[in-house]
């Protein structure tokens, strides 16, 4: 690429002078700055984006585990521990083609979260009715906290670019209080 620039010298005469290639050695200065910020944004939008789909998860968790009502049952019984991880697992795979999920990261395997609820009813099973609410200490009773932390680790496709290690705890967890029968 040629620039021509156009000088004036003192007697009012116009030089032109060329400059051959001095804007390919620019660009050639400036690219890998522009690379690490390009690639910068992608991965800190997508580490946000994975944030935001395990909040979400986490929070339909936790919807899950307060509201105590199963179809066809009598009385009320809670999800246990296994049904709200599945919700919670079922929340990050795309709905419309389950061959896809909606956590990006750039690991072959693409794990998916895992869910601890706390405090977990031991006698909440399939099948168990309990009449009312929990009660005691194997129960809980309305107005109280249920936990849902949902992690899960995001493998980063630069890892040293932006000063991480190779994978990044990602984090949500959610409180919500046990509700009524409905």
């Amino acid at each position: 690429m040629k620039l021509t620039q156009h000088y004036e010298n003192s007697g009012g005469k116009v030089i032109l002078q060329r400059q051959n290639g001095a804007a390919a050695v620019e660009l050639a200065i400036l690219l890998p700055f522009l690379a690490v910020l390009v690639f910068g944004i992608i991965e800190v939008g997508l580490l946000l984006y994975n944030q935001q789909v395990i909040t979400n998860a986490s929070r339909e968790g936790a919807r899950a585990a307060i509201v105590g009502h199963c179809p066809g049952a009598v009385g009320i019984i809670r999800k246990t521990d296994a049904e709200i991880a599945q919700i919670v697992t079922d929340y990050c795979i795309d709905p419309d083609d389950t061959t896809k999920k909606r956590l990006i990261t750039f690991n072959a395997t693409n794990n998916p979260p895992s869910t601890t609820v706390a405090p977990s009813p031991s006698d909440c099973t399939p099948g168990h009715e309990v009449l009312g609410v929990w009660t005691g200490g194997s129960g809980l009773t309305v107005g109280d906290d249920v936990t849902v932390t949902t992690t899960y680790n995001y493998k980063f496709l630069a890892p040293s670019l932006l000063g991480f290690g190779p994978t990044k705890l990602l984090r949500a967890r959610t409180v919500m209080k046990m509700e009524s029968a409905p």
